[in-house]
């Protein structure tokens, strides 16, 4: 079973056609989006992704603002979304959900809020506890989380001692980095500043009855066909490819 995770930034936009065109070629049985928004563009990709099969969609959009960053499952398996009253309180940048199947697991997409929000050490701890309380078998954690582990995750040292203390504590509940777990010390970015500094903000983490299903992560950038020479011409986030067995 292969996932994708993506922040396909703003929406999509005019890059929804080659957005979805990436997607399809992926060939992935369940796809999760951030900055996934209630706009025409947003709605466009979703509809294309229905055409692909992806007949199982769930999403965080709030009806009231649409041009609110949220979240999109979707899935070409049956997926029972699940509420917990521990969970972060952005119902538009947290989902979780079952993925129905002989193997069934749980997801859990993030997109963490930026640390200038304030509202981003809240979410570190909700998810924590969902962590430590998780009693929904074997389980993935995977979105855009704006933190990492210098010096491996960044060119530079941006990240506060909450942040850093936040990927510790995950790997002591058990719940292991995917990259990292299966490529060791590898640096790998995922998005990069107008300084053009890199950092790989995007992780995806699995609990110890998923662990032993995976098989590969990879960040990939996709490509453009109108401009195949721009690293980030789909998004300015590489998407997380990862397998299961």
């Amino acid at each position: 079973m292969k996932l994708v995770f993506w922040n396909i930034r703003s929406g999509g936009g005019y890059r929804v056609p080659e957005i979805a065109a990436q997607l399809k070629k992926w060939q992935p049985d369940v796809i999760a989006l951030a900055e996934f928004r209630g706009t025409s563009a947003s709605v466009d990709l979703k509809k294309q992704l229905l055409e692909f099969g992806f007949i199982h969609q769930l999403e965080t959009v709030n009806p009231e603002k649409l041009a609110m960053n949220a979240l999109l499952l979707a899935s070409k398996r049956p997926l029972i979304q699940i509420d917990l009253k521990e969970a972060p309180k952005e119902p538009c940048r947290w989902l979780l959900a079952t993925v129905k199947g002989e193997r069934p697991f749980t997801i859990g997409v993030m997109h963490m809020p930026n640390r200038v929000t304030k509202r981003k050490y809240p979410f570190f701890d909700a998810v924590m506890e969902v962590v430590h309380q998780w009693q929904l078998g074997p389980g993935l954690l995977i979105g855009d989380t704006n933190t990492g582990l210098p010096p491996l995750d960044g060119t530079s040292s941006p990240f506060t001692k909450q942040e850093i203390g936040w990927m510790h504590d995950l790997d002591a509940a058990e719940w292991k980095d995917a990259l990292r777990y299966l490529h060791g010390d590898k640096q790998v970015f995922t998005w990069y500043s107008h300084k053009k500094n890199g950092f790989r903000l995007d992780e995806a983490f699995l609990n110890p009855q998923l662990l032993p299903r995976l098989l590969s992560i990879e960040h990939n950038w996709g490509k453009s066909k109108t401009n195949p020479e721009r690293q980030d011409a789909l998004s300015d986030h590489a998407a997380i490819v990862l397998e299961l067995s």
